[in-house]
């Protein structure tokens, strides 16, 4: 694959998950936080991208599978479900 898109992955899901994750540790409120795991989806979803189209990072695609659940499960929690999570 061609080196400068390896490198927009890398570069964007790095980027994108340390935005997420300042956004959620700010605690500004249902809304914006599930929209904080939105980021965080497609953070993850360009590391796994990146992770196995890059030689010898396929560990980094494997977390990022597992994270990806973990960030829908987020997404499902404060944007869709009509529950409120438990603080």
């Amino acid at each position: 694959m061609n080196e400068t898109i390896l490198d927009a992955l890398q570069y964007y899901g790095a980027g994108a998950a340390t935005v997420a994750a300042l956004i959620v540790s700010l605690n500004l409120g249902r809304r914006i936080t599930g929209w904080a795991f939105v980021l965080f989806v497609t953070s993850s979803l360009a590391l796994i991208g990146w992770g196995f189209f890059q030689e010898d990072s396929e560990g980094i695609g494997y977390q990022n599978i597992a994270l990806l659940f973990i960030n829908m499960v987020g997404v499902w929690r404060y944007l869709i479900s009509k529950h409120k999570p438990r603080d």
